[in-house]
């Protein structure tokens, strides 16, 4: 399995688009993301390196997932 880390945005945001299809990511809080992106199979980064910048990244690669 593949590893995770906060600077996989595209994989990340495909991994989230694959285990909730009928999330809106837009409604989500960055606390809410942050939770669901640590609860991720094969996650392995530290949750706490994550910053606004790299949830925004992730955030806007599965609103791109979503409308592809």
């Amino acid at each position: 399995m593949e590893t995770l880390s906060w600077n996989d945005s595209e994989d990340i945001a495909i991994a989230l688009y694959e285990k909730y299809p009928d999330q809106d990511p837009l409604t989500l809080r960055f606390t809410e993301l942050h939770k669901l992106i640590i609860e991720l199979d094969g996650f392995s980064d530290d949750p706490k390196s994550s910053n606004e910048a790299k949830l925004e990244a992730i955030l806007m690669a599965w609103v791109d997932e979503r409308s592809s």
